[in-house]
Parts: structure tokens; C-alpha cells; sequence
């Protein structure tokens, strides 16, 4: 098959549209049209279904997506290996993590990397749904459990633990409680527990709940959990290293905690000589024996 025609149906394919395809690669739709003519042609199928409101994939033309899917990948991650190959750290760098983990412990740390490597361009994606680093979705990652894919460099970075705490303004007000049953009588703060999250968190709530809680409040991700702790609403289940933003916050319960959450950093083995890569796993290694030190951990 032809590279360049395959380069052009990605493009069509990924845009939906041939005039947005053309603008891409700077050509004009009807050299695009032409291209696609062609394409299809040499393969004899059809490979888009054409309508008014642009261009549908047929099966054929799915299969052919999911191949040229694939290359473009590939060829990002060579191209990611040969810009490493300079001394100086730059470009971009994709991240992933979980929403709480992401905005409440990693991006206030960001600014240190900044100042060390100016340069460097990166992408945050912050979602609790596991990218698929091999097939390079994104280029590192921090999980809240060992990562299951193969081909993948991990290091475990430290254990979490999910805990109870409040504001003084809020304990003032409602009390404190002394036992889980005391929990009755306050208002809860967490994810709600079908809400994709760690499992020892998950456990935790579900303990809690059992005690007959009158009025909850339910949040997709930690960082909603925090912003209702922090302005009084209630009793929120947190990962312990949120205290670190917020020393002000008063631990509940201490006898009552989650299992040990591991956190482990990952990466594709073809990104093992990256110097981004290895830029970001030392910055957040460094940042770890940091924290664990103040913590007295």
C-alpha cells in the first residue's frame, strides 16, 4: 500500500471530513478526494460512507483505521526516542493519573520540574480510567496499584491511606465524634462507593455507611471530596497526603483508616533510555523521599 495515501485516509479518518483533513496536511479537498478515490481503488473496497454531515467509516474502512491507529503511534514513539536523544530534556510528555492524585499532590509540585527543565512541554490527563501506555496513550503513569500490562517499567513510589477528617470550624460546630457510631450524627464526604476508585477506599466508605448515615454528600474524585471538607460541610474520607495543603485539618477517627494503597509509577519499556521520561521519574522519586521525610515515613 501507499504510505502517502494511508497518511491521508488517517487524516480524513480522524477528522471525519475531507476539507478538515486537507487543512491538516495542507492540501485541497479535492486532491484529498482524489487520494481516498485511489486508496480505495488499489484495496477494492469502499471505505467511507458519504453523507451530508461528512464521512462515516465503513467496516472495512474501521479495520484500516485501527492498522493506520497503530503505525501513527509507533512512529510517535520513535520519533519520541530520537528527539531524546539530545542532551537537553524538552518536548512534550504525557502524564496520567487519577483526578485526586493529579491535582491535589502531583501539579503542586510541577513547578519545581519547570524551573529545572524549561523546556518541557507536558500534558496532564487526569482521569481514573487506565490509559494503555503500550499502545502509547500516554507516556508515564501514576496508579494507585501495580499495573497489570506487560512491557511496562514500574517502580512502586510509596503506600497512601484513605483517613476521616474535618475542619476545626466544623467540629466546633457539630462535635467530635468518639466512635464509628458517632458518625451517625454528621455529615459524610466522599465517593460515592460504585464510583471507580481504590478499593481500600471503596471498603472504607462502605464501612462508614453501614452506621447509618443521615446526609452525604458524594463527589466523582478526592479533589471535589477536599473542596467540601475544606469549606465545613462535613467529615470527608481523604487520602492521607492531602494534609500536606491543608495542615489546618484535623484527623477524625484515627483508629480508623484504609488498607495501604499502593503507588506505582509506569512506563513503556521502549521508553526506557527517554531522557523526559527519566527527567520525570527522578523529579517525582525526589519529590517522594521529600514528602516521606516530612512525614516522618
Amino acid at each position: 500500500m501507499d504510505w502517502d495515501k494511508l497518511r491521508i485516509f488517517h487524516a480524513v479518518a480522524d477528522k471525519g471530513s475531507l476539507t478538515h483533513a486537507g487543512e491538516v496536511l495542507h492540501l485541497s479537498q479535492s486532491a484529498v478526494s482524489r487520494q481516498i478515490r485511489a486508496l480505495e481503488e488499489s484495496l477494492d473496497v469502499t471505505l467511507f460512507h458519504r453523507h451530508a454531515r461528512g464521512l462515516i467509516l465503513t467496516e472495512q474502512g474501521e479495520l484500516l483505521f485501527e492498522a493506520t491507529q497503530a503505525m501513527a503511534k509507533r512512529l510517535d514513539a520513535a520519533a519520541a526516542r530520537i528527539r531524546d536523544s539530545e542532551d537537553e530534556v524538552f518536548g512534550e510528555l504525557r502524564v496520567t493519573t487519577t483526578m485526586g492524585f493529579g491535582t491535589l499532590w502531583l501539579a503542586p509540585r510541577l513547578a519545581r520540574l519547570y524551573d529545572k527543565f524549561p523546556a518541557l512541554k507536558i500534558d496532564l490527563m487526569l482521569e481514573e480510567r487506565v490509559l494503555d501506555l503500550p499502545m502509547r496513550e500516554a507516556d508515564v503513569a501514576i496508579r494507585m496499584k501495580e499495573p497489570s500490562q506487560a512491557d511496562l517499567i514500574r517502580r512502586r513510589l510509596m503506600n497512601i491511606r484513605m483517613r476521616l477528617y474535618a475542619t476545626p470550624d466544623y467540629l466546633a460546630r457539630n462535635g467530635t465524634p468518639k466512635t464509628m457510631a458517632d458518625l451517625s450524627q454528621h455529615r459524610l464526604i466522599c465517593q460515592h462507593p460504585g464510583t471507580p476508585q481504590v478499593a481500600a477506599g471503596a471498603r472504607l466508605v462502605q464501612e462508614i455507611m453501614a452506621h447509618d448515615i443521615p446526609s452525604t454528600l458524594h463527589v466523582n474524585n478526592y479533589f471535589g471530596v477536599q473542596q467540601g471538607v475544606i469549606n465545613h460541610l462535613g467529615i470527608g474520607v481523604l487520602p492521607d497526603y492531602t494534609t500536606e495543603e491543608n495542615p489546618h485539618l484535623v484527623r477524625v477517627l484515627e483508629d480508623i483508616e484504609s488498607g495501604e494503597v499502593p503507588v506505582f509509577l509506569a512506563y513503556p519499556e521502549e521508553l526506557r533510555h527517554s531522557k523526559r521520561v527519566a527527567a520525570f521519574r527522578d523529579f517525582v522519586t525526589e519529590e517522594i523521599s521529600t514528602f516521606r521525610r516530612s512525614h516522618g515515613s
